[in-house]
């Protein structure tokens, strides 16, 4: 069995190898020099390659629909799970690359999608997801292009559809409001002005006059009533219950190489390098 050796011995050697690596970058000084300049040159010219990249980032909202009783609808659109699976559907981005005027290659692996914030307890049931859709790429108005079309292909493809035919249901109602409004108000300032001119007419006429005329305030305050709740009904389906672009994307820059730090990360690069020839190309000389 052999005997460990002293630790006084690994030191020494030790000692030896770092006075021989000295020696050897003295005696070889240029290697170690021409590398700083080589890797400084090479870090330059990779700064020419132009590689940055650009990030346009959508914000989303999945909305949160519910039934004519008023409960939630949870569904497919509902699920921050479901941008994902549509955005990276050949078929989507294939249509999105169209519309932004660019490959459908240059989307592949270039679009995620990440769940902002998320709520737990008892109020993560009633959370509405917010979705921040992003896509990467080197051409800035391309990147922004496509992410805005992918995010408005979500908004389609999730709760809007749903709550796009209570929309339309309720725009419909409320023109039909609108209208019978406009012909109680005609309707109630000839009341009016027949009251006023009702200076000849006998007693049970006027009276049927101001009947008239009180059923068409009441008619005229039923239909307000109604059109206000209508216009809150659609004003809550559009921007609570329905998806929509919170905040469209735009391109900013998301890496940039700078020929400063180029220059250095090279130059270090190639100091190392020089230095570790230097190093074992000394030691060849020497056996």
């Amino acid at each position: 069995m052999t005997a460990p050796r002293p630790t006084r011995d690994l030191d020494a050697e030790r000692e030896v190898d770092l006075a021989r690596w000295r020696k050897s970058l003295v005696s070889l000084w240029w290697i170690p020099v021409a590398g700083l300049v080589v890797g400084a040159i090479v870090g330059v010219l990779y700064s020419f390659r132009g590689g940055t990249t650009f990030k346009a980032s959508a914000l989303i909202s999945l909305g949160q629909p519910t039934s004519p009783g008023g409960a939630l609808v949870n569904s497919y659109g509902t699920n921050p799970r479901a941008v994902s699976q549509i955005t990276s559907s050949a078929a989507v981005q294939d249509q999105a690359a169209g519309r932004a005027d660019m490959h459908a290659s240059a989307l592949r692996g270039h679009v995620s999608v990440a769940q902002v914030g998320t709520a737990t307890g008892t109020g993560a049931a009633r959370a509405t997801p917010l979705i921040s859709l992003t896509v990467t790429g080197s051409h800035p108005v391309n990147v922004a292009a496509a992410a805005n079309v992918l995010a408005n292909i979500v908004v389609q493809k999730t709760t809007a559809s749903y709550v796009g035919v209570k929309i339309r249901t309720f725009q419909t109602t409320l023109k039909s409001v609108d209208a019978q409004l406009i012909s109680i108000n005609t309707r109630l300032r000839a009341l009016t002005q027949a009251l006023k001119a009702a200076g000849n007419l006998d007693p049970l006429q006027k009276l049927v006059i101001v009947s008239e005329e009180d059923n068409a305030e009441a008619r005229q305050g039923n239909l307000i009533a109604q059109q206000e709740a209508l216009q809150q009904q659609l004003a809550f389906a559009q921007e609570i219950e329905s998806a929509k672009v919170v905040v469209p994307a735009k391109a900013t820059k998301a890496t940039a190489r700078t020929r400063t730090t180029s220059l250095v990360v090279g130059a270090l690069i190639g100091l190392i390098l020089g230095a570790i020839v230097a190093i074992v190309a000394d030691g060849r000389i020497r056996h």
